[in-house]
């Protein structure tokens, strides 16, 4: 599976890219780009259609988050991880309402980013659920009325359990145990809601779930 997994990466320090594509071919994850400002990312993206963009906040020309926005907007099918050196919860929460997949810190353990790139591919979450929790509270009080009175699309009873239970965190393989059914199944279900929401992740999956009321915050 990894070795059909592209990705661009996003960031305008030279060396730290270099060093981000080592780690990641190293794990079978082909980089097919790098782009050094906010404006050339979203350029990239249309030309190349990578499966998962790594995404820094600060750039020239466009900063990540409007990068993120644009990206969404025309590609929503495709998984953008933020990985930034800043820790800040307003860039975090206007990430993932944006449709960020993920917020990674820079400092993490360089094994961390081919696992999350390949947790979002897999349909996996790699947003603990203190840090989605934190979102939802934020988002909540920042939206307005109008945002909720989205026509909900037709999940079936299977799909709305399966949901509700993405969006307690769990991943596929405890959601097969709990429904009694193969991680296959489960699979097959995610994928089938992630296209009827029109997300491309369990984050903005979950987060679609709780801000309307089908999971518990």
């Amino acid at each position: 599976m990894t070795s059909e997994i592209r990705v661009l990466i996003a960031d305008d320090h030279r060396l730290f890219c270099e060093g981000l594509k080592l780690v990641l071919n190293r794990d079978g994850i082909s980089v097919v780009g790098q782009a050094r400002t906010g404006r050339q990312t979203v350029e990239m993206v249309g030309e190349l259609e990578p499966d998962v963009v790594l995404l820094d906040i600060r750039m020239p020309d466009m900063d990540g988050l409007q990068a993120l926005a644009a990206i969404k907007s025309t590609n929503p099918e495709i998984s953008v991880i933020i990985l930034t050196s800043y820790n800040n919860p307003q860039y975090i929460t206007r990430a993932i309402s944006l449709g960020a997949a993920g917020y990674l810190m820079k400092d993490i353990d360089p094994i961390g980013v081919p696992q999350a790139v390949q947790s979002v591919v897999s349909g996996e979450a790699i947003l603990d659920r203190e840090i989605l929790d934190m979102v939802v509270e934020q988002l909540s009080q920042a939206t307005h009325p109008t945002d909720f009175t989205r026509e909900i699309p037709s999940l079936t009873p299977q799909e709305v359990r399966i949901l509700q239970l993405i969006a307690e965190g769990l991943d596929n393989n405890t959601i097969a145990e709990i429904l009694s059914v193969s991680p296959n199944t489960v699979k097959t279900h995610v994928s089938n809601i992630f296209t009827k929401l029109g997300v491309s992740d369990r984050t903005q999956a979950a987060i679609w779930a709780i801000r309307r009321g089908i999971a518990v915050n």
